[in-house]
């Protein structure tokens, strides 16, 4: 306006102006991280928190030492514990292995080298023992000479013989004592498996060889009439004697050797069929399993003749050493005999064995 001086010229100019622009802040400083950890120090420093708590507690409850009171209180209780069981259930009923002796399985020969060296010793003691075939197959053979090493030995031994097809000119020449071997003949599963209990908790008997499982009949089978439905009835009793006569066996150092056979399920397009008849309760309470076959026959030297067989067993099963393997051994003339295949074929597996180990 030309009213105004020059002097307030200037300042009304600004006024103008900074009331028509906009206000320039000074812009927020923006905050820098800190530089993070590497991976290897954040885990560090997170092992030795760990670590830390770690020892505060030593293993997540475990006591630190011998000298900590905690132990010391646990471990009288332990040992209250321990006799209040011992005295109200006898003594050993609770005990340390390692003062008890228990740690080792005590075996005795079977009378077939390669089957020793296959079950790493011989036939355990207070163990079950299956043994299963074909026909024909060498299973009484091989349960007679168990029964011939037991005697050598200087032990008892008991035949229970549930075919009633015991031979004891064949025996005698596999050298069985015959005039000390315990036969027992029954007349129904229950007797033969009664009668087997009562001798094995007698604690005098070393062997108890029952041939066989599927000649144990039940009495209400044979009380009944022939083609009555019995279902299930030998597997029901097979499963109640074992679960008796398992401990008492192994309390009285007593092996127990069951011969089995071979049935064939029906309708079994893919698999094996084969099943071993008496339900499978023997299956779990066996320490070993024997699976024997003839795999050929042996003939004469003019070839007119069969002299032999040769027979290969496979551990099916084994508690005491390690399982699924083959081992051959020969059945000639009455006699159980080891050729030098069958010895070569053993120094074969000992070197594997010696690889592996």
């Amino acid at each position: 306006a030309p009213w105004t001086s020059a002097a307030t010229q200037p300042m009304a100019t600004a006024a103008a102006a900074a009331r028509f622009t906009p206000a320039i802040l000074p812009r927020p400083r923006r905050r820098v991280p800190a530089p993070c950890a590497s991976a290897s120090s954040a885990s560090g420093r997170g092992n030795r928190r760990l670590r830390c708590e770690f020892v505060a507690s030593v293993g997540n409850g475990a006591l630190s030492g011998e000298d900590d009171p905690r132990l010391i209180d646990r471990q009288k209780a332990l040992d209250a514990a321990m006799t209040d069981i011992n005295n109200s259930f006898g003594k050993g009923s609770v005990t340390r292995l390692g003062s008890a002796g228990g740690a080792f399985v005590e075996t005795f020969p079977s009378g077939c080298l390669t089957l020793d060296f296959a079950l790493g010793g011989g036939l355990p003691k207070g163990r079950v023992v299956e043994v299963y075939g074909p026909e024909s197959s060498g299973k009484t053979t091989l349960a007679l000479h168990a029964i011939a090493e037991i005697q050598k030995l200087g032990g008892n031994a008991m035949l229970v013989d549930a075919e009633h097809a015991f031979d004891p000119a064949y025996s005698k020449a596999l050298g069985v004592d015959i005039e000390n071997l315990i036969v027992c003949q029954p007349d129904n599963g229950e007797m033969a498996l009664e009668i087997a209990d009562r001798m094995c908790r007698s604690g005098a008997i070393d062997l108890i060889c029952i041939d066989s499982v599927s000649a144990l009949t039940p009495r209400a089978e044979i009380e009944g009439e022939i083609g009555m439905q019995q279902m299930g009835l030998q597997a029901r009793l097979m499963s109640q004697a074992l679960r008796k006569m398992s401990g008492n066996a192994s309390k009285a150092g007593c092996t127990l050797m069951f011969l089995n056979q071979i049935r064939y399920k029906i309708g079994v397009f893919y698999g094996n069929p084969e099943v071993t008849s008496g339900g499978i309760a023997l299956k779990f309470f066996a320490s070993v399993r024997l699976e024997i076959r003839h795999i050929g026959k042996i003939k004469s030297a003019k070839g007119d003749e069969d002299i032999g067989v040769k027979v290969r067993v496979r551990v099916q099963k084994s508690k005491v050493c390690r399982e699924e393997v083959y081992f051959l051994f020969c059945i000639l003339l009455h006699t159980l005999y080891i050729g030098h295949d069958c010895l070569f074929f053993c120094s074969l597996q000992g070197l594997q064995a010696l690889q592996a180990s």
